[in-house]
């Protein structure tokens, strides 16, 4: 393992498993959706719904930009040992579903997710900046509110349909 690839990672890593687009959103008694992280002295489980925009809102994410989005959402994620339990990419907004060690505060995931997206993205897609301009690719703030296990059904199958759109 590099030096790069263990930054970030919790001592006891959460299971990982690629999200999978077309599949149906998992009930709450499975192990995956209520399972509780444990660290060396907290139990906890910290599920947040996530949703932010590109700048102006413009319909940006779609085709080949959408799936490298995707990607890098997955690749921070893991990284940083979340897990992403729902993601949806809309052309104008994205949805994400997901579950953070305790240690992580909701600014910090945006920060982690917004800027390392935002500079990959414009690097690989240098047209967008016919759409955005300035040094950002995602409008200032995001949504964010906390998931527990009763609404956690509604909020999972709610991302997953957003998909259908």
């Amino acid at each position: 393992m590099s030096e790069t690839e263990d930054i970030g990672k919790p001592d006891v890593p959460p299971q990982k498993q690629p999200l999978q687009s077309q599949s149906q959103p998992e009930k709450l008694g499975s192990e995956k959706f209520g399972r509780y992280w444990t660290g060396a002295h907290t139990k906890h489980r910290l599920r947040y719904h996530l949703v932010w925009i590109p700048k102006y809102r413009k319909r940006v994410l779609t085709g080949q930009v959408a799936v490298r989005l995707e990607a890098l959402l997955r690749q921070a994620c893991e990284v940083n040992g979340w897990e992403a339990q729902e993601l949806a990419i809309q052309p104008d907004h994205v949805h994400l579903l997901v579950q953070v060690q305790a240690r992580d505060s909701v600014p910090g995931v945006m920060k982690v997710l917004k800027g390392g997206t935002s500079r990959v993205l414009r690097a690989e897609f240098p047209d967008l900046a016919e759409f955005l301009w300035g040094k950002s690719f995602w409008a200032e703030g995001y949504f964010a509110e906390t998931v527990g296990v009763v609404e956690g059904e509604a909020v999972r199958r709610y991302i997953h349909e957003q998909r259908a759109l």
